[in-house]
């Protein structure tokens, strides 16, 4: 069984099968084909709808569905997901290392940020001098800074690891 959540209302358990889906112990005839253009035909206990597919975030498990003109916002748990969050180990709030590299060879100006120090997304962590500009990196999620592996006034190579994120 899955939980589905739709706009963050209540979970719902479902099963699918080729010729029915369960929704809360509730079986129901379904039925859906891909069309042309991409979007998708379902039936559902008799009512015809059509859905498009908006966006896929396979990191939140979570689709948008366009139908009726109306936006909905899908999240998806499937069996593991519901035994890790039951263990407290919930996998979308697990963090894992990320890192920031020199996308260019440069010299690094200015290090904006200190190991232990939490960062949003979207802040300033350090700057790179390259090919006579200034690019300032952002920090790509939430995270800890873990580590600092280069330091001000040191020219680094393309593909240089320059923070560990956490």
């Amino acid at each position: 069984m899955y939980q589905v959540t739709v706009n963050e209302d209540d979970a719902r358990s479902i099963a699918l099968t080729e010729e029915s889906i369960q929704i809360d112990n509730n079986e129901l005839p379904w039925d859906m084909h891909i069309l042309p253009d991409g979007s998708f035909s379902v039936i559902l206990d008799g009512k015809s709808y059509t859905a498009l597919l908006e966006e896929v975030d396979r990191d939140q498990k979570q689709i948008m569905l366009r139908i009726k003109g109306q936006v909905y916002t899908v999240r998806i748990e499937e069996p593991i997901d519901q035994l890790l969050k039951k263990m407290g180990l919930n996998a979308n709030t697990t963090k894992k290392l990320e890192v920031i590299k020199a996308p260019m060879p440069g010299l690094i100006l200015k290090i904006l940020v200190e190991v232990g120090q939490e960062v949003k997304k979207g802040d300033p962590i350090l700057v790179l001098e390259a090919m006579k500009m200034e690019n300032v990196f952002k920090a790509p999620a939430d995270a800890t800074i873990k580590a600092i592996k280069t330091e001000i006034g040191k020219a680094v190579e393309k593909g240089e690891v320059l923070i560990e994120l956490v």
